[in-house]
């Protein structure tokens, strides 16, 4: 049985995504992008990061809790939100990393199906649930899907990880 250890490297590297998703995420939030019914939040591009290194989970996962604490949501927005966030990284770590084309599927499907419940009974949002699956999509998949795979195309080429 192989023994895993967390490293030095590691936890600054989680450190170091969770840093940016939180300026990513403010600077969004800045714009008005980053949260309500239709969300381009750019931080999510770095949920591809898991197919590189196992220190993303982590490091997406406070930084999304983080960034939510900073930007204002509510509680259980921070809550689930952040939730959405880990499953998308867990699912990008375990599948993308053998199918990388897969990866950004995971935190597309995670914020649509636990984002859209959060606005309709957290934030008052009259919008239809289905409504909000698609704009929430929308932007998933520009910031997860577009944005994300450019990232990995440009990290794979330099192998920075």
């Amino acid at each position: 049985m192989k023994k895993t250890s967390i490293t030095a490297k590691d936890l600054a590297t989680a450190g170091l995504i969770a840093a940016l998703y939180v300026l990513l995420t403010y600077l969004a939030n800045l714009l008005g992008l980053a949260s309500g019914a239709i969300q381009i939040r750019i931080s999510e591009a770095l949920t591809i990061l898991p197919i590189f290194t196992g220190a993303a989970v982590p490091g997406l996962f406070i930084g999304c809790l983080l960034a939510n604490l900073l930007t204002g949501c509510a509680f259980w927005d921070i809550v689930f939100g952040s939730l959405a966030t880990l499953i998308g990284a867990i699912g990008t770590y375990y599948i993308g990393r053998k199918v990388p084309v897969l990866g950004p599927v995971f935190p597309i499907l995670a914020n649509c199906i636990i984002v859209p419940p959060v606005l309709m009974y957290v934030y008052g949002v009259t919008d239809a649930y289905w409504y909000l699956v698609l704009t929430v999509g929308i932007g998933e998949v520009i910031c997860c899907g577009l944005f994300g795979w450019i990232l990995y195309q440009a990290l794979k080429k330099r192998k920075i990880f």
